[in-house]
């Protein structure tokens, strides 16, 4: 399979224009900037957007005729490369859209892959990302034509997982086998790694939360360690961890891969081994950002933990802090930091190491 050197995507310029289908009568700024920021995360522009709430979905292009010509002449005003669709398109609908457009339309999860391509440095998640956008791409190639040769280079098209428009169904196929054999065997290590850590009574506190709540700096500021933080999402992507001192003892803090609205479940599951460390975690913090929408980061990451069989205590964190007024609007069982002004952060530990000693003793 050819690689692509991704480094040399970055300096496209694609102006891109985002399509928000709405399923139910409700607000969309959140979704417009929240798919804003995937967009700048993967080094394009977002130049407009047309939102348009769906009664009824078309089949073949999701939007009507009508729509659909209002958009493309919105889009021709701004110079649009690229059309990125808030929710995920069948390969037909892709096709369709890429054909109205005659430019490149991708969806939400495209996307994210891209993101992830970027941001993947261990092997594991470097075969994670290939397994996801190879089975994304399979149902994708039958058929698809000059749309697929839009495809070009840029969002959508970077990462372990590029190949040729012409590559073999079967080639994939096998290729997809192999990767997974190898993710299996490092799962196996892992295990073991586990069953050591359980043999020597380490403590491990997974971070989790949504994407860009800020994990990295709160690990920083809790260990005085210099794992990479940047204002973007999906900036980490594999496990970091790093030890923190609770006073009586030490436990080992990881970092984890971010969650996102309506992220759909074949991410999920194809990051199942790095979701694992939150699953086997002794405790999970469910890191916040306070000044964005806290409410629906909560729902999101209570539901993805729910989904992949975490059971362990769970503590709030709701981070930044600084940003907002009012913090008395949160649980008293929570707990509120700033990771960047270090506030907040005993107050942290001592829950942390509070719950601990209760698991032990108990």
């Amino acid at each position: 399979m050819k690689m692509i050197d991704v480094s040399k995507m970055n300096s496209i310029d694609e102006k891109v224009f985002l399509l928000i289908p709405l399923f139910e009568n409700k607000g969309y700024e959140d979704k417009v900037e929240e798919l804003s920021s995937l967009v700048s995360s993967s080094d394009a522009e977002t130049v407009g957007y047309a939102v348009q709430y769906l009664r009824t979905i078309n089949p073949a292009t999701l939007f009507g005729k009508g729509k659909l010509d209002e958009i493309k002449e919105k889009a021709e005003e701004v110079g649009t490369t690229t059309f990125v669709c808030d929710t995920e398109l069948s390969p037909a609908q892709a096709k369709n859209l890429s054909d109205f457009f005659d430019k490149k339309v991708i969806d939400k999860t495209a996307l994210i892959l891209d993101i992830f391509a970027l941001n993947a440095k261990t092997n594991e998640g470097k075969l994670q990302v290939e397994v996801a956008q190879l089975e994304y791409l399979l149902p994708r190639l039958k058929g698809q034509g000059k749309s697929m040769s839009r495809l070009g280079g840029g969002i959508g098209t970077r990462g372990p997982g590029e190949t040729k428009l012409e590559t073999d169904r079967r080639y994939i196929s096998q290729r997809i086998k192999k990767l997974k054999e190898k993710l299996a065997e490092l799962d196996v290590r892992r295990d073991l790694q586990n069953q050591r850590r359980a043999k020597t009574n380490t403590i491990t506190v997974a971070l989790a939360g949504y994407t860009n709540s800020g994990k990295s700096t709160l690990l920083n500021a809790l260990s005085g360690s210099n794992v990479l933080a940047e204002n973007k999402l999906f900036a980490t992507l594999d496990p970091t961890a790093r030890k923190v001192n609770l006073g009586k003892y030490d436990a080992l803090f990881i970092d984890t891969v971010g969650f996102i609205r309506d992220i759909p479940t074949s991410l999920i599951e194809a990051f199942k081994s790095t979701l694992s460390y939150i699953k086997s975690a002794d405790l999970v913090l469910c890191v916040v950002d306070a000044s964005g929408d806290y409410k629906s980061q909560i729902e999101t990451t209570e539901e993805i933990l729910k989904d992949i069989g975490v059971v362990t205590p769970i503590i709030k964190v709701y981070n930044k802090c600084d940003k907002i007024t009012g913090i008395s609007i949160f649980d008293n069982e929570s707990v509120v930091v700033s990771a960047k002004m270090k506030i907040g952060l005993d107050d942290l530990k001592n829950r942390v190491a509070k719950l601990i000693e209760q698991s032990l003793i108990g």
